[in-house]
């Protein structure tokens, strides 16, 4: 690794993605973060976990990358947010950490996800990893917001089996919960529907926030005009992560908020359901 980089901090593995990560490169220059976002040549990861079996079909090994675009009220990983609270990966070391679970993912008919923070700020990384991942006959997903998927090419969308799109509001609502307009979200939907791309749509389910179904009608809506939807997963909002928000000295909005109960949940399927999606 360069001398600009920051040795390793601490395992690459973690026991969960709400592990408290942060300054894992804090001492990396500016030039040397730039060059690798922009060669792919280094990542920077929040973390590996493995074992998962929400990230996709299976059971799966995760990249979780740091730095994101977007300011969701409800994350539960704002220490995701910056790209040096990650740790600098060489992409031979990632691709070598992969490689260790080739087998049993495939007889677990499970595979690889990258997912953040927002992988496509490293799209290079993320596209080169997924890449030597299909290499090994491993299944690849993406977890993106989609906001900046016009950074892949259509072949390297190719490299993704699958993916995770993060729907997360409607209208006006969708610039307050992430402070970023939707429209390149859609039009990055709309790209993969024409492409016949697998998607898997994720929806947190936010009591207060996000269970209006003036929201959530249009958003199934749009969902089942694309084509290419396999399913819906309506994610619970829970706490898990608060404690990110105090370490790290945030303003947190959800204090009051509690997790959705099972009813809402259901009736959220519904709406999804009425549109001819598989919703869980």
């Amino acid at each position: 690794m360069s001398a600009e980089a920051p040795p390793p901090a601490g395992s690459l593995e973690a026991s969960s993605p709400f592990e408290l990560r942060v300054n894992q490169s804090a001492g990396a220059q500016e030039s040397f973060v730039k060059k690798s976002i922009a060669t792919g040549d280094v990542g920077f990861l929040h973390s590996f976990t493995t074992g998962s079996a929400v990230d996709g079909p299976g059971i799966r090994v995760v990249a979780w990358t740091a730095g994101c675009n977007w300011r969701c009220r409800y994350c539960h990983n704002p220490d995701t947010w910056t790209v040096t609270n990650g740790t600098a990966v060489p992409l031979e070391r990632a691709v070598e950490e992969l490689r260790k679970y080739r087998r049993g993912l495939k007889v677990m008919s499970g595979g690889f996800t990258v997912s953040g923070g927002e992988p496509l700020l490293q799209d290079r990384f993320a596209v080169r990893l997924c890449t030597a991942a299909k290499a090994m006959g491993v299944h690849t997903a993406i977890e993106t917001n989609g906001y900046l998927g016009d950074r892949l090419t259509d072949a390297e969308l190719d490299q993704f089996d699958l993916v995770l799109l993060g729907l997360k509001s409607w209208g006006e609502a969708h610039q307050d919960l992430t402070g970023k307009d939707m429209g390149p979200t859609l039009d990055f939907a709309r790209r993969l529907a024409a492409r016949k791309r697998p998607i898997w749509v994720r929806y947190v389910l936010v009591p207060g926030l996000t269970d209006d179904k003036e929201i959530v009608a249009p958003i199934a809506k749009f969902a089942a005009s694309l084509g290419n939807v396999e399913r819906v997963e309506v994610l619970p909002f829970h706490q898990m992560g608060r404690f990110k928000w105090e370490k790290l000295g945030l303003k947190y909005t959800l204090d009051d908020v509690k997790a959705p109960s099972n009813d809402l949940a259901e009736e959220t399927c519904k709406v999804f359901r009425a549109e001819g999606l598989q919703a869980y």
